[in-house]
């Protein structure tokens, strides 16, 4: 059977059998539902959008996620969680997000993170490749976020770096310095953009941080120029449809428009985002949007290769 064929059939048990990316994946909001309420020994309340985007998230987040960490080792558990919700996904190449301030957090060291990473990697998914990432939100200010930065950097441990958060919280030129070093450092470079903002604030992310890539991105659909551009320079969009529906910044997968940007020959992935609070993993996307007509059963095998190239 073929990937086409899987995804024609309606088979996710026969997708989840095939190679694919998640490189759009924050750790400790990435993992598997069923695990951590195990662990915690109860049941998370849903996650519902007010029509807030991210600060319903962060809502979320303090009120009803926050209180599973005061329980010993929900670090640990989280991470476990994140790699066994990768591995059921059949993903086999990773790249997971975490937050650069978290340790700090939780009173652990930067080389306790590491070695957490290190450790639930290889005895829960050592098939996977994993590519390890730092995080920055951007309602930090940047000189906080350089000293976190510099805790991680001896160790030579992760792979890229991500800004997230509020898109709207500080200008996207704050963050160059930090940008710089992890040019400098040898690290990909990626940040969210356009998840609710305009095509121009993401060709102003990728000029001013000099992106590898971008985490979400689908403003640019909104600007023919701006996905021209972004195809001229082969700079992918790390898309997450189910997260920008359930965050109320698109209607449904129908009207979605990942359709928009491959068209317009940009290149796009497909991705978790927060597994734990939508629900979703890459299969179930890949799934309900054939089901809902956007895209062939080989255009879907197409954007599943582009995300295992480098």
């Amino acid at each position: 059977m073929t990937f086409s064929e899987a995804i024609s059939g309606n088979n996710l048990a026969a997708i989840r059998t095939f190679p694919r990316s998640d490189l759009h994946n924050h750790c400790m909001l990435g993992g598997k539902r069923s695990v951590i309420e195990k662990y915690y020994g109860k049941k998370f309340e849903p996650f519902r959008s007010a029509g807030s985007g991210i600060a319903d998230l962060n809502h979320w987040i303090g009120h009803i996620y926050k209180p599973f960490f005061i329980q010993p080792g929900a670090f640990g558990k989280a991470v476990e969680a994140a790699f066994v919700q990768a591995l059921t996904d059949g993903v086999t190449r990773l790249e997971m997000s975490m937050d650069v301030t978290l340790g700090r957090m939780l009173n652990i060291s930067a080389e306790q993170v590491i070695s957490t990473l290190r450790y639930y990697h290889q005895s829960v998914a050592p098939g996977i490749a994993f590519r390890p990432e730092l995080g920055f939100s951007r309602a930090i200010p940047v000189e906080t976020l350089r000293t976190y930065f510099d805790e991680y950097l001896d160790y030579g441990y992760f792979r890229s770096i991500d800004l997230y958060d509020d898109e709207f919280a500080q200008p996207i030129s704050n963050f160059r310095p930090l940008y710089r070093l992890a040019h400098v450092k040898g690290l990909k470079c990626k940040a969210h953009a356009g998840e609710f903002g305009s095509a121009e604030s993401v060709r102003e992310a990728v000029e001013i941080l000099e992106l590898d890539a971008v985490q979400h991105g689908i403003g640019a659909a909104g600007s023919p120029e701006v996905m021209k551009w972004l195809a001229g320079l082969q700079i992918p969009l790390n898309v997450c449809p189910t997260s920008n529906i359930r965050l109320g910044r698109v209607r449904g997968y129908k009207s979605h428009p990942i359709r928009i940007l491959a068209d317009h020959g940009v290149r796009v992935t497909i991705n978790t985002d927060d597994a734990l609070v939508f629900g979703d993993g890459t299969s179930e996307q890949y799934r309900k949007l054939f089901k809902a007509g956007v895209f062939s059963a080989d255009d879907l095998n197409l954007i599943r290769k582009n995300g295992l190239e480098d």
